[in-house]
C-alpha cells in the first residue's frame, strides 16, 4: 500500500510540473494587446525570481493589470516632435520660469545643500521639476506596477522595459515602493518622475530620515542631481548646447526639444 501511494504521489507531482510547463511555454513573448497578460505575467515570476526578485515583489505581480491607457499614452507622446518654440509654449516655459524662481528663493538652503553636495546648481534641477509635475502638483495617477509590467509585455520596447520591471520590483522588495504605488504613464516615479531603475541607481536620501522617497521634494531634488552627476556633470561648467554639462541633460531625456527647454529655463532661474 506505501509503494501505491508513493507512486500515486509521483503522478501527481509530476502531472503538476507538466501543466506548470505546459503553461510557461504558453505564454506569449510579448504582445500588442491584452490577449496572454495574465499567462504572460504568471510565467515572468520565474524568470523574475531567477534574477533574484525576492517574494515581496513576486508576490506584488498578482496584483497587476494591463494598463491600456500607458499603451496609449506610449503610442502618441506628439509634444517631442513639437518646434522648440512650440514645445515652450505647450510645457508653460514662461510660467515655469517665474514659479521656478519663487522656488529657488523659498528653497534656498536646499538648492545650496545640494549644489554643494552635487555640484549642481539649482536652475535645471527647477527645469526638471517644473516640467516634470509642475512642482510636485501632479505625479500621476497611474498603478506603477501595472505600467511598467504592460510595458515589459508590450512588443515595442520589451527589453528596456523589463530590465525596470525587474528594478520595481527589487524596489517592492526594499520597502521603497508599494503595490499600490501611483506614478506617471510609463511607470515614472515622485516629483522628477525617476523611472524605477534610475531610483535603484541614483536614489538617494536629500531630507535625512533615512529612506528615498522620491515624493519627497528634498529626496527627488537630490535624487535628481546625483543622477546628473552620474551623467557626468562637472561642477561649474556650464550647461547650454555645446558646454560641458549639456551631455548630462542629454541623459534626462532623449528629445532635443526637451534638453534644450531644461537648458533655457535652468539659465533664466539662475539669472544667466
Amino acid at each position: 500500500m506505501a509503494s501505491v501511494a508513493k507512486n500515486r504521489f509521483f503522478a501527481v507531482a509530476t502531472a503538476g510540473l507538466l501543466l506548470m510547463a505546459g503553461a510557461a511555454q504558453a505564454a506569449p513573448s510579448c504582445g500588442n494587446n491584452s490577449a496572454g497578460f495574465q499567462e504572460w505575467v504568471q510565467a515572468y515570476k520565474q524568470q523574475a525570481q531567477a534574477q533574484g526578485i525576492g517574494s515581496r515583489g513576486i508576490s506584488a505581480l498578482d496584483g497587476v493589470s494591463y494598463a491600456s491607457k500607458t499603451i496609449n499614452a506610449d503610442r502618441n507622446q506628439k509634444s517631442f516632435k513639437y518646434s522648440l518654440d512650440k514645445f515652450m509654449q505647450v510645457r508653460g516655459g514662461q510660467t515655469i520660469i517665474s514659479r521656478g524662481r519663487a522656488q529657488k528663493a523659498q528653497n534656498a538652503a536646499l538648492f545650496a545643500s545640494i549644489e554643494r553636495r552635487f555640484g549642481v546648481p539649482a536652475g535645471p534641477l527647477i527645469a526638471i521639476w517644473g516640467m516634470e509635475t509642475g512642482f510636485g502638483s501632479f505625479m500621476g495617477n497611474q498603478n506603477t506596477l501595472s505600467a511598467v509590467t504592460t510595458l515589459a509585455f508590450d512588443c515595442r520596447r520589451p527589453e528596456y522595459f523589463r530590465e525596470q520591471l525587474n528594478a520595481a520590483l527589487k524596489l517592492v522588495d526594499q520597502g521603497t515602493l508599494s503595490s499600490n504605488s501611483v506614478g506617471a504613464m510609463h511607470g515614472e516615479i515622485g516629483q522628477t518622475q525617476f523611472l524605477p531603475l534610475n531610483v535603484l541607481r541614483y536614489g538617494v536620501d536629500g531630507d535625512g530620515n533615512g529612506r528615498i522617497d522620491l515624493r519627497s521634494k528634498a529626496d527627488a531634488l537630490a535624487s535628481t542631481a546625483n543622477f546628473l552627476r552620474g551623467h557626468g556633470w562637472q561642477t561649474g561648467a556650464g550647461y547650454q548646447p555645446g558646454q560641458a554639462n549639456f551631455a548630462a541633460i542629454q541623459g534626462w531625456n532623449a528629445a532635443s526639444v526637451y534638453q534644450q527647454a531644461i537648458a533655457i529655463i535652468g539659465a533664466k532661474i539662475d539669472g544667466e
